[in-house]
């Protein structure tokens, strides 16, 4: 993702979610974004499924674009979701899609991360970045298909100016994963590759190129751009002479560095072990272990996924594998699964990197959303949107055919904490968690839990209604979706008002109150007290006598 800001503006109507990113060209750890794609063949109801979370130190304001009508060639200033700086002027077109979030009215749905790449294929005189050739593409395009080809006309015409990405694309009937990259200075278009994800099988992306080798003959299947090998050719990215296949990645992407795919194949191996922990995906290749084979570009996950089974990947601290953070000292004495940047450290001289898990603290957001063929787009689009890091926040839905949203989560300032903002209020919850995990995360989590339980419970009810409700007058579902999303919306927020006000008022000066109010001491775990002693046992040891106790 690019660059991170500290700018902040009023939502407008002009733009969709206002993102700031982390910097294009940084270190590879810096790099951020998780993304997973299901097929519908791979899910419990049909849905073809996407996950995107966005993780930069900034403030999301989720925003409601509508379409219309235009006069076609009218010229437009673009403003993605990065900062207020306006990419343009671009030529309208004569329809436009509504747009909420990074859905639209057709359920056609994206998501990124960023890949880095070849730097030289930079083009800063481009006019487009890759939040606002998303946001064209949403205004623009009905199906994956469409999205793919309006994707590589924006950049062939205006230019692409940010660096290597993968966007993940998904309609109610077909999930497609897209790798792109510049061709350099003064340079308009991109050279890429898109793929369908076969139906039954899903695949994730997590700011490392994905896409090596791939077929020139199954247009069903695979799609790229007609110079994606001449191109590289021409560049001494790839030789026939060398009598091996062309590979996307080795050409536009090569020399993986070992903290690339320490913090990014990681989260793709997770994904892989939870959803398919029957093929025994190995450990080696994210560890760096020489001659180790990467994880395929699409697995067949061992049940079909539901989306609470997909919100559970999008909290992943790689529990229950070696590389578990919330154990171990640095987890601190209560098993905290997070380590603050840097990801990287040195300690007399030797290189160190904490594990990089899909569950992080900068998380600005974080969506699921569902596509869902046979129902009105109306219905059938929704997008399960959090604020913050998904571990010890709690989701709420958006259909993609409503016309207004609920309202805490379009305000908020990065810089000053707002009552009233649903990204503020998440993230007091989630930072009262960080530091005393063990104690406060279970509370949380049973929150999350029941409120997320009770809206997919929900779900169909809702669905069934406003279904019949479309039947006889689509002005009518609509609006009773509107209705729906943006109280429950609301609700969800005052819920979380309220967990954030129990933690505080049950955790409070390292004590835990019992149901009658009372505070006790809880310590700390044996095991974290022997690490302690370990290192300096003269210093706390005390001789006791018979009957005192401790003050």
């Amino acid at each position: 993702m690019s660059r991170p800001g500290t700018r902040t503006r009023r939502p407008t109507t002009a733009a969709i979610w206002a993102l700031v990113v982390l910097l294009v060209g940084s270190s590879p750890v810096a790099l951020a974004c998780t993304s997973i794609v299901v097929s519908r063949g791979a899910s419990k109801d049909g849905s073809a499924m996407i996950t995107y979370s966005a993780d930069a130190p900034f403030m999301p304001r989720l925003l409601h674009v509508p379409g219309g009508t235009h006069t076609a060639g009218e010229l437009i200033q673009v403003k993605g979701w990065e900062d207020d700086r306006p990419c343009g002027p671009i030529r309208q077109v004569a329809r436009t899609y509504s747009v909420v979030g990074l859905m639209n009215e057709h359920q056609l749905s994206l998501g990124e991360t960023t890949t880095g790449g070849r730097r030289e294929l930079v083009d800063r005189s481009g006019i487009l970045d890759y939040d606002a050739l998303m946001f064209l593409t949403l205004q623009r395009a009905r199906t994956a298909r469409e999205a793919i080809k309006i994707i590589d006309e924006l950049a062939r015409e205006y230019g692409y100016k940010s660096s290597g990405e993968t966007f993940s694309i998904a309609d109610p009937n077909e999930a497609w994963i897209m790798e792109l990259i510049g061709k350099g200075p003064g340079q308009k278009g991109i050279v890429w590759v898109a793929a369908r994800v076969p139906d039954g099988m899903i695949t994730a992306h997590a700011n490392l190129s994905r896409i090596t080798t791939f077929p020139l003959d199954d247009p069903e299947n695979w799609m790229y751009s007609p110079d994606v090998i001449s191109f590289a050719i021409e560049k001494k990215f790839y030789s026939t002479d060398s009598q091996k296949p062309f590979s996307y990645r080795d050409a536009y992407h090569p020399n993986i560095a070992a903290s690339q795919k320490r913090a990014c194949a990681g989260r793709v191996w997770s994904i892989y072990r939870r959803s398919a922990p029957s093929q025994g995906f190995s450990d080696a290749f994210f560890r760096g272990k020489d001659g180790a084979e990467d994880y395929p570009l699409f697995i067949k996950p061992d049940k079909p996924l539901g989306v609470a089974d997909v919100m559970a990947l999008m909290r992943d601290h790689y529990e229950g594998t070696p590389y578990d953070m919330t154990k171990g000292i640095d987890a601190g004495p209560f098993g905290s699964p997070y380590r603050f940047r840097e990801l990287t450290f040195k300690v007399d001289d030797q290189n160190y990197m904490w594990e990089r898990p899909i569950s992080t603290q900068q998380a600005g957001f974080v969506v699921v959303t569902q596509s869902r063929k046979g129902m009105p787009d109306a219905v059938g689009g929704v997008t399960w949107f959090t604020p913050d890091d998904a571990a010890v926040s709690c989701f709420t839905p958006l259909y993609c055919g409503i016309t207004a949203l609920p309202a805490p989560y379009t305000r908020g300032d990065y810089r000053k904490f707002d009552w009233e903002s649903a990204w503020w209020v998440s993230n007091l919850v989630s930072n009262l968690c960080y530091d005393r995990w063990s104690r406060v995360a279970p509370d949380v989590k049973a929150a999350q839990a029941r409120r997320e339980g009770d809206l997919l419970k929900m779900q169909p009810v809702i669905e069934e209604a406003a279904a019949k409700l479309g039947g006889k007058d689509e002005g009518l579902m609509r609006e009773f979706l509107t209705n729906y999303s943006v109280s429950t919306g609301e609700s969800v927020f005052r819920n979380w008002q309220g967990v954030a006000e129990s933690i505080l008022v049950k955790h409070v000066d390292g004590y835990v109150k019992n149901d009658q109010g009372r505070g006790r001491g809880v310590g700390y775990s044996p095991e974290w007290l022997r690490r302690v002693i370990a290192e300096r046992p003269e210093q706390f040891r005390l001789p006791m006598k018979e009957g005192e106790t401790d003050h």
